[in-house]
């Protein structure tokens, strides 16, 4: 596989003369490919069927002159101020019933049928002009689905989506009093017409109503994606790519996924470390200019699952952003950190966002690769030396790892929907896993709960799915490796009740879940051999022998063969506990990291990453802070 570096570049920013110097700059730095286009709708339509298409005629042709490959987005995420005349509803509105207003991007809602024709109209035109131009070697579609708080729209037109899909769903609504428990406060139904979206409810609205609209709401972004993707594959065949986001978990990646070609992602490590991870204030302070050590990694493995194999890094920070709560620039050597990381898990392309800094709009503060005076910031010499590292190393591909963990994005959802505990997230319970991994210096392949990949796998770890897929079951009767289930595993059908006989109903297992308790923050429950349980605890009962207890003497870890029940949320003393035993039963040689330092094999090759802000000699090698080494395997 080739590897290669781009950079994103909004040509419409800058004079028509200063086309070719930046061009040639990008060659220069080693870049290969350029991302054009994904907010230029007015630019390509000033008015409606008014197309102005000549300019973008005109960049194609300096860029790929200057020996660029294009990646060439449609601009649906930015649509004109002109078509809010033509459908002012189309609009999003909040929680709260308030319209979100024209200003920024994303001012669209998934469920409205006249703007899905608005977008099936411009992508057509655009790949009736370019689909067959070889010039275009990709297409993105659209712009970070989820972004801004998008996918959960309380408009009109979500309403009456939700009330045509609750009825091809249910087919009566007699049944769909019966699946949600509507029984329970009087809230049987007549019509599906009387059914409203589960937001200004008194109190909390019934769990199985807000599960239905969280399935319909992403089921929204995918038919919207549909729309362009039926287009785009229809008149070209250069492959599609969407970018997504980090811990954007509203909408199901997979099922969007599953049109597209590549899975592409927006890589902005020290943004995300302050404004989207769960982490202590130390914590944040050790890694303010480096990133969090394991958040990267498990959107690179997250989105190589999305992407089937297939994935970019298609936006990756350069140095300060804008929209962190604080935007410090990284240490020197670690855009070539992040950038050889993404690498390692298996990007075929990492591209810089942006090109230049904008004088002008709402990123004025985010750093490009170029200052906006046009000259070169910091992130542009590192950029070139991964670009002249990248023609000296062969070219290795991802290796399978032994160890899977199984992500879920409706149990995220089912989660939010009735946590039970204030501080119970599933994404980070399942990030909390990941990152007991790779202290164990293991590589880790994610996997959705439907794959039919666990034969590739000696030990599996899926906590806190809500409902596992019957696919799932057969797969797991057959499995041969060790498998650690829970918490909170099984604990829901597909239409949020209790299962019967109780959860987690796992064959084989004669477990019940007596009664559950969340645990605040103070609170920490000692397990025989060292560790705590935190966060939550389950009792359990049955036949089903106890591998590990409390020091209270209460089960915690139930056991049939290899497979395993955990009743508990691990701290990290105790969840390392797990994964070495579970790895000595299945012969994974483990590799101990010291904090802050990675390990990511791929086929030929062992990558080490040095989060760390300090010096480390391991494995015989020494890697200054920022530090990326390599050596074959």
């Amino acid at each position: 596989m080739q590897r290669g570096l781009g950079v994103c570049y909004y040509p419409e920013h800058w004079p028509e003369t200063q086309w070719p110097e930046d061009a040639a700059r990008m060659v220069a730095a080693g870049l290969t490919w350029v991302r054009i286009g994904e907010f230029a709708w007015s630019r390509l339509e000033p008015e409606p069927g008014v197309l102005t298409f000549d300019w973008l005629d005109r960049a194609i042709a300096v860029l790929a002159n200057a020996g660029l490959k294009i990646v060439l987005g449609t601009p649906t995420a930015t649509p004109p101020r002109w078509l809010l005349h033509k459908h002012p509803d189309m609009l999003a509105v909040d929680r709260e019933g308030r319209p979100r207003k024209f200003g920024s991007r994303r001012h669209y809602c998934f469920s409205h049928l006249g703007f899905r024709d608005e977008c099936r109209r411009i992508t057509t035109l655009l790949a009736d002009r370019y689909g067959r131009d070889p010039r275009i070697c990709a297409w993105q579609l659209d712009n970070e689905y989820g972004c801004h708080d998008t996918v959960l729209s309380w408009s009109e037109a979500a309403r009456t989506g939700f009330r045509d899909w609750l009825a091809q769903r249910y087919q009566s609504v007699d049944h769909l009093n019966r699946a949600w428990g509507n029984v329970f406060w009087s809230m049987d139904y007549g019509s599906f017409d009387d059914i409203d979206l589960p937001n200004l409810t008194v109190t909390e609205p019934n769990p199985a109503h807000v599960m239905a609209f969280r399935r319909y709401s992403s089921d929204q972004v995918t038919a919207f994606n549909r729309v362009q993707t039926a287009v785009l594959h229809r008149l070209s065949a250069a492959p599609l790519l969407h970018n997504y986001m980090g811990r954007v978990t509203e909408f199901d990646h997979f099922d969007t996924g599953a049109d597209l070609d590549i899975a592409t992602w927006d890589s902005y490590p020290m943004g995300f470390l302050l404004d989207r991870l769960d982490a202590d204030e130390a914590h944040k302070a050790t890694y303010l200019r480096q990133g969090d050590p394991d958040f990267q990694a498990f959107h690179h493995d997250l989105y190589r699952a999305v992407g089937r194999g297939r994935w970019w890094v298609i936006e990756q920070q350069p140095g300060p952003v804008n929209w962190a709560p604080w935007n410090p620039a990284p240490l020197p050597g670690m855009v070539r950190l992040w950038t050889w990381e993404a690498f390692a898990h298996g990007a075929e392309a990492v591209c810089y966002f942006r090109w230049r800094q904008a004088p002008f709009g709402q990123e004025q503060l985010h750093a490009g690769l170029l200052r906006p005076d046009s000259v070169a910031a910091p992130a542009l010499a590192e950029a070139a030396e991964v670009a002249r590292e990248l023609q000296a190393l062969p070219n290795v591909g991802t290796a399978t790892a032994r160890v899977a963990l199984v992500f879920d994005y409706a149990s995220q959802w089912a989660w939010e929907t009735q946590p039970q505990g204030a501080d119970f997230d599933y994404f980070r319970l399942v990030f909390s896993v990941y990152r007991g991994l790779r202290r164990a210096g293991l590589s880790v392949d994610i996997v959705p709960p439907d794959t039919d990949r666990l034969p590739a796998y000696d030990l599996v770890f899926a906590p806190g799915i809500m409902t596992l897929p019957d696919s799932f079951l057969t797969a797991l009767s057959s499995f041969a490796g060790t498998v650690i289930l829970g918490p909170r595993t099984n604990a829901r059908t597909a239409e949020f009740a209790l299962p019967d006989g109780l959860p987690p109903a796992l064959p084989g297992f004669d477990l019940r879940i007596t009664h559950l308790e969340s645990l605040p923050p103070t609170e920490a429950l000692p397990v025989n051999g060292g560790g705590n349980v935190r966060h939550w605890m389950e009792h359990l009962d049955g036949t089903v022998p106890s591998t590990l207890c409390l020091t209270s003497g209460l089960p915690l870890l139930a056991s049939v063969g290899r497979q395993h029940y955990l009743a508990g949320w691990p701290d990290d003393s105790l969840l390392d506990r797990l994964i070495a035993t579970a790895c000595a039963t299945e012969g994974i040689p483990r590799t101990p990291v010291p904090d802050g330092l990675r390990i990511r094999d791929s086929d030929t090759h062992r990558f080490y990453f040095n989060y760390g802000p300090h010096s480390v000699v391991f494995d015989g090698m020494a890697l200054p802070a920022a530090g990326v080494a390599m050596r074959p395997l």
